[in-house]
């Protein structure tokens, strides 16, 4: 078993969430491969991907409330993807602009059998879903204000806006809309990661 495999399978054992660990090996594996092509993440490294990105993703995992869950500015999928394997109750709709990273998207959903994944190309102004999600979780995708703005539309009545960061925002919290309300920031700490982690929860007001 290479190191990296191992740190992984230990870290989700530290997290009390081991049952997906062969699946996001495999995840690592495909995320590393297309990365030699088409550069969808600037961390190459299996050793560095497991804490800084599937670790990081996976952390969060406890505060998704059950239903649907919008993954906007997914990326290659994280965290959207790590969610989904880890919870696979969730229905995951994965949201990005770029067509090389949802063309990933959609393969690696196929080749993980992930029957609960949804990929959209558009981007989150554009979008526009039947149905609002009882979730909608951003990863390093934009100051809060910025994210209320662009997403508080698709959040369902009674969901919640999760807003990954890395240290305590506290400049981003001040300049929040008005309508917007900060329910809980959490400090997380991520297995093998030397750095601050905070998820920031919010919730909007309903408009008139």
């Amino acid at each position: 078993m290479a190191d990296w495999q191992q740190a992984l399978r230990d870290g989700l054992d530290r997290l009390g969430t081991p049952e997906a660990s062969e699946r996001l090996c495999a995840y690592v594996e495909l995320l590393v491969r297309w990365n030699r092509a088409f550069n969808l993440t600037a961390v190459r490294d299996p050793e560095d991907m497991v804490p800084r990105h599937i670790l990081d993703s996976a952390v969060i995992a406890p505060y998704v409330r059950a239903g649907s869950l919008l993954d906007v500015g997914s990326g290659a999928g994280l965290p959207g993807i790590v969610l989904a394997l880890l919870r696979p109750e969730l229905s995951v709709t994965l949201l990005d602009s770029n067509g090389k990273k949802t063309r990933f998207c959609r393969q690696a959903a196929t080749e993980l059998g992930l029957d609960n994944v949804e990929v959209v190309q558009s981007r989150v102004e554009d979008y526009r879903p039947p149905e609002g999600f009882a979730t909608v979780v951003s990863r390093a995708f934009a100051a809060l204000a910025d994210f209320v703005e662009g997403a508080g539309h698709l959040l369902a009545p009674g969901g919640r806006l999760l807003a990954m960061k890395g240290a305590y925002p506290h400049e981003e919290l001040s300049a929040l809309p008005s309508h917007a309300r900060a329910v809980a920031v959490h400090p997380l700490v991520v297995p093998g990661l030397d750095a601050e982690r905070h998820l920031v929860e919010l919730e909007l007001a309903r408009e008139k």
